[in-house]
């Protein structure tokens, strides 16, 4: 697992932290994780990168969806360790109503995020299983 990558530790980002990333960025999807344009705007032509974890290969997440979830991430502080004191987390992670597990990639602007799904054999799937549920209390 990188160092990025790396889950967060209780209280790396203090609440307020969390609640203003929540603000200040949102979900816009990604061409190369995306097999349909949905309600993302995207050119289906550029769509998706073969290499590239699909979001949409099982169910269309609508992009309304696709920001609750990165926002239940921050309010639950799923997100990955401190980089520094500037930048909201590399990548935050949710599970949505179906227990799919999506991970969040803050993009060069370091506003917007793209997400994509994990699939199980993912290291982090499991324990983000387990986390989400022990915080979604």
């Amino acid at each position: 697992m990188s160092v990025n990558r790396r889950p967060l530790k209780v209280g790396s980002f203090s609440k307020e932290e969390l609640r203003t990333f929540s603000r200040e960025t949102s979900y816009e999807g990604s061409a190369h994780h995306k097999s349909k344009a949905s309600d993302y705007g995207l050119t289906p032509a550029i769509s998706p990168r073969p290499t590239k974890s699909l979001c949409d290969d099982v169910r269309i997440i609508p992009a309304e969806e696709a920001n609750r979830l990165l926002k239940r991430a921050f309010e639950l502080g799923m997100v990955s360790d401190r980089r520094d004191d500037a930048h909201p987390p590399k990548y935050a992670w949710a599970i949505d109503e179906e227990g799919e597990v999506y991970e969040a990639k803050l993009g060069n602007d370091g506003l917007r995020y793209h997400g994509y799904r994990l699939s199980k054999d993912d290291g982090l799937h499991k324990w983000l299983v387990k986390e989400w549920r022990k915080r979604n209390q």
